[in-house]
């Protein structure tokens, strides 16, 4: 379950930025999960709440934007939405894809005190 190592990562952050930008609480975060990212949701979640007990983000609400998938399409050459890594092209089956987004895991905001 690398959840908590990457749980433990999003509260080094923030208590990073606490430092530098001089808050106390953190009261609700949002992350960005892409579906290749590798991240079970479920998981990131119980280990958020594990990991924040006791810490600047106590009780901190907690939100999860799942993005999608995007690969170019070299017989296509365009940008096609795939589920997975490696999936064929959906509107040609090929399977010369690049994949461009859809395995970030990022904070893309917090609300602070």
């Amino acid at each position: 379950m690398h959840e908590m190592s990457l749980c433990e990562s999003i509260l080094q952050i923030m208590e990073e930025q606490a430092v530098q930008q001089n808050f106390t609480t953190v009261q609700s975060v949002r992350l960005e999960v892409g579906p290749l990212s590798g991240v079970e949701i479920e998981a990131l979640r119980f280990g958020f709440e594990v990991v924040t007990r006791n810490t600047l983000a106590d009780g901190c609400a907690l939100e999860i934007l799942e993005t999608q998938a995007q690969a170019w399409c070299m017989e296509c050459a365009e940008l096609v939405e795939i589920k997975e890594r490696y999936d064929a092209c959906p509107k040609c089956g090929s399977h010369q894809l690049q994949v461009s987004c859809g395995d970030e895991l990022r904070i893309k905001d917090m609300e602070v005190n």
